[in-house]
């Protein structure tokens, strides 16, 4: 067993939480099942795990650029609060389990029992109805983690073996449901691009497909594409992504860098005594756009390996599933503007919270965090663009970050994260996950039936109302939209 876990432990930590070449390994393993000649395979591998390190370092400069401007207004405003980030969430929930003498090597091998799990429920999809696998392995991490703790706090008098056998079968099947659940949507808008989103908003993606249609027919017209608004004489210039970026971030860093002030940035590294305080915000704020135009670089770079190798895993292994991906894959189909205009509507709705918070003086005071409002709000714009137009695009990131600002301080003080300082602030994780874990704790072992239960029913409900198409649309997608023109 011990040598089992060294194996595993290696596996993890060096490939699965190293998604990169997570995706690499799947690359190179789909196209060897394809027979592709050795050389093929090889620059597969190469292409795709460097397309995902490009992604990463896009992504990485994003939440790094936002992380010491939100924790700068904490400090300069002795503001002891939770901040909405999975990352300080991880960072909390590591803490609060050395406290109570837990170990996230533990969480680990939770993450290994629910990754199981998910292929189970894939292989067995005629039964099942699961089409997707989730392969996202830093989301994975954060999830395990949080999952952890929840158990935890539902069961603290549980034996280890059945807390990690309770909660990996749960997330597991959280895992497949959710990313199933944006398979449709995806395929829809990629026009058969061959994968899902796996990320921390998958039912708020599935909310966002139903409402924003909705959203999209009030008032007298119904609400237009992103990319259908006419823009009259100068604003023509927000037709450009580089631009558009620039403005939005100058404006609302710019902004809080102002509040922060210069001798604060001065005293706390941020910037010389002797820079400009103009240009150092002006650099700060284009910087955004920089990391934005790599992190699209690479999106293209590895979803098109991705996509092309996972045929073999489909056909060979896990035949009709489709790879769940990080959610800045999706971004390359959607208007240029529209996640830094979710990201403006979530930020908008998050203060709004916030200032209710300190005026009502909350027990629990929660600050903003870049991940939740760029990468969750932003990516509920991209499907409500698609489905319900630009009113769409801003009502529901301006809605979700009320959400998620208020679920974080009900949630972070309901499950003892308050005094680490964080909390995985993203929409599934302040809806669906409290739902389940508080019927765990006072239904008990009913209340884990119930969890598994309903979210095993909703691939079946997705399947009874499709069933001509529930399928094909993975298999051949071709075949699917010929189905759905004889349909109309």
């Amino acid at each position: 067993m011990e040598f089992v876990m060294s194996i595993w432990t290696f596996f993890a930590k060096n490939i699965l939480q190293q998604p990169a070449f997570f995706i690499g390994l799947l690359v190179l393993i789909g196209y060897a099942l394809l027979k592709k000649p050795f050389y093929e395979v090889i620059a597969g591998f190469l292409k795709a795990t460097v397309g995902y390190l490009i992604l990463l370092v896009g992504s990485n400069g994003l939440i790094n650029q936002c992380r010491p401007v939100i924790a700068g207004l904490k400090t300069k405003f002795n503001l002891e609060a939770v901040i909405m980030d999975p990352y300080y969430g991880t960072s909390a929930i590591t803490a609060g389990l050395n406290d109570i003498g837990r170990s996230f090597s533990q969480a680990m091998l939770l993450l290994l029992i629910a990754f199981i799990f998910n292929i189970i429920l894939v292989a067995f999809r005629k039964v099942t109805k699961i089409r997707s696998l989730f392969t996202t392995g830093h989301i994975q991490v954060q999830q395990a983690t949080m999952a952890f703790w929840l158990i935890l706090w539902a069961f603290p008098n549980l034996a280890d073996t059945s807390v990690l056998i309770i909660m990996g079968i749960l997330l597991g099947i959280y895992w497949a449901v959710g990313s199933n659940l944006t398979v449709d949507i995806c395929q829809e808008m990629t026009d058969g691009g061959g994968f899902c989103i796996a990320h921390q908003q998958m039912f708020g993606v599935k909310l966002t497909e139903w409402l924003a249609p909705k959203i999209g027919k009030m008032g007298k017209k119904e609400s237009k594409s992103l990319d259908e608004v006419e823009l009259p004489g100068w604003t023509s210039i927000f037709s450009d992504n580089v631009v558009t970026t620039s403005i939005i971030m100058l404006i609302f860093f710019g902004t809080l860098m102002l509040v922060l002030g210069k001798q604060f940035l001065i005293d706390n590294g941020f910037m010389g005594a002797a820079d400009s305080y103009f240009f150092y915000i002006l650099k700060f704020s284009l910087n955004f756009a920089v990391y934005l135009r790599i992190l699209n670089l690479g999106v293209s770079m590895f979803v098109a390996e991705l996509t092309q190798s996972f045929q073999g895993i489909a056909t060979k292994l896990l035949p009709g599933a489709v790879p769940g991906v990080d959610v800045p894959a999706i971004y390359a189909y959607a208007p240029a503007n529209t996640v830094p205009l979710g990201f403006i509507a979530a930020a908008i709705g998050q203060f709004l919270v916030v200032i209710g918070l300190i005026i009502f003086k909350s027990p629990v005071l929660v600050m903003a965090g870049f991940v939740p409002i760029f990468f969750g709000d932003g990516t509920l714009a991209t499907f409500a663009n698609y489905k319900g137009g630009a009113r769409a695009a801003v009502v529901i990131p301006f809605l979700s970050g009320i959400v998620v600002a208020l679920g974080t301080a009900l949630c972070s003080n309901l499950f003892g994260l308050a005094s680490y300082g964080g909390y995985n602030s993203l929409f599934d994780w302040v809806t669906v996950w409290p739902v389940f874990t508080l019927g765990m704790k006072y239904l008990g072992y009913i209340g884990v039936g119930l969890a598994a239960v309903i979210m095993l029913a909703i691939p079946q409900i997705q399947y009874a109302r499709h069933k001509d198409t529930y399928f094909l649309i993975t298999d051949d997608y071709e075949a699917y939209k010929k189905l759905k023109e004889e349909k109309k």
